[in-house]
């Protein structure tokens, strides 16, 4: 057969597999697609499938098909995350920054120094900090992977919850959009290389005064063109991020982050988020399950990762009901935002993509960091629906 045939036959099984067993499993109250996908995408990786039919394996997923996948996956994930930094709202968060400074605070810092804790832990075995990653960016890396809110997944789950356009939903959304900020910023530093600086420092400098010129122009364009302006100024975003020694993806956060949501129509901004979860997204998925790998031992990456999943909701729980004293929040309130605020999914996976491809972690850790962000994210929607049904007053509070 010619790579065409065998891309066709890869992209059949994206496709067809993960949606055969969500529709006919009905797994969408505990694992929604997009968590399917994911975790077929785990199966369909060398660790599982790659081990039981080898000869298919090196097949299918061949060097050139991997390698067409991954320009699909790349373009995928740069879009959705150039989505998330557009649909970060500050204003409302400036609005209420007590409050949100106070939460955004606890339920980022608190499962980072438990994540921070538990890689520490780790670092006692060998097999687990990438071959050009340093103690410090290990241990910060896997901290924040642990304190990491998915904000898109966030919003399609509060979208299925019914509470995404009520005040408890926004009040989560400026959480996490804070939350986000910092999470991008410490990658930043994280990804620092102190030999390319003055890279970084040019970067970071044009970065400024470009996209001050930028956001005067998308003020200036209609609607129907700051999308494609807005798609070139992702690119470029991207291409001087990775050029300095960052990474592409920080840059797509950062071309999103300095744009406005009220530039464009919100059911449109929704709609291309559906669109690239099932037109492009599941390509991103498989290609991140062609990532993980066994080799330390099946058993100690599953420990690994029930220890990190441990520091990451305790953490987040813990961080909202402290939060939930200082702010004299309702019984059962701080619960529920905790929960929802601790779901991982797409931004954890990507932020654990970035660690890889920059060595700072191994196969193993972002083996053991994905299966802790399926299970965080598998938990969220039965655990809070329950909640939910009982206190149906909190919905409405507004701070």
């Amino acid at each position: 057969m010619t790579t065409t045939e065998i891309y066709l036959i890869a992209m059949a099984i994206i496709f067809t597999l993960p949606y055969v067993i969500w529709r006919v499993g009905r797994t969408d109250y505990y694992a929604p697609l997009v968590v399917v996908q994911i975790i077929v995408g785990i199966l369909l990786g060398p660790g599982v499938l790659g081990k039981m039919f080898p000869g298919y394996y090196s097949l299918v997923f061949s060097a050139p098909v991997v390698q067409s996948l991954n320009g699909i996956a790349w373009w995928a994930v740069m879009i959705f995350v150039w989505v998330a930094g557009i649909e970060l709202d500050l204003k409302k968060a400036w609005a209420h920054r007590r409050e949100s400074s106070i939460t955004a605070g606890l339920a980022l810092g608190t499962p980072l120094v438990f994540g921070c804790l538990a890689a520490t832990g780790l670092l006692m075995y060998e097999g687990w900090v990438g071959p050009r990653g340093t103690y410090w960016q290990f241990v910060m890396g896997v901290g924040m992977a642990c304190a990491v809110t998915a904000l898109p997944i966030l919003i399609l789950l509060m979208e299925k919850l019914a509470i995404l356009r009520q005040p408890i939903g926004q009040r989560i959304l400026r959480y996490a959009s804070l939350d986000d900020i910092a999470i991008w910023g410490v990658l930043a530093l994280i990804l620092m290389d102190w030999q390319r600086v003055g890279k970084q420092a040019v970067f970071l400098t044009a970065f400024a005064g470009i996209g001050y010129a930028f956001r005067k122009l998308m003020l200036w364009l209609p609607e129907r063109d700051r999308w494609y302006a807005g798609l070139v100024w992702l690119i470029v975003c991207s291409f001087g991020a990775d050029w300095s020694g960052l990474h592409f993806m920080v840059g797509a956060f950062l071309a999103g982050a300095i744009m406005d949501s009220g530039w464009f129509n919100q059911a449109h901004m929704d709609l291309l988020r559906h669109h690239v979860l099932l037109v492009m997204m599941p390509v991103f998925f498989l290609s991140t399950g062609l990532r993980t790998n066994w080799t330390v031992g099946g058993e100690a990456v599953f420990v690994a990762a029930g220890v990190l999943l441990v520091a990451s909701v305790g953490g987040k729980l813990i961080g909202t009901h402290i939060a939930g004293k200082l702010l004299k929040w309702a019984p059962g309130e701080s619960s529920i935002i905790g929960w929802l605020l601790q779901t991982k999914a797409l931004i954890m996976i990507i932020f654990s993509n970035i660690l890889l491809d920059k060595g700072i972690i191994t196969s193993e850790t972002f083996t053991a960091l994905l299966l802790m962000a399926i299970a965080s994210t598998m938990l969220t929607v039965p655990v809070v629906s329950p909640r939910l049904q009982r206190l149906k007053e909190i919905i409405f509070r507004s701070t």
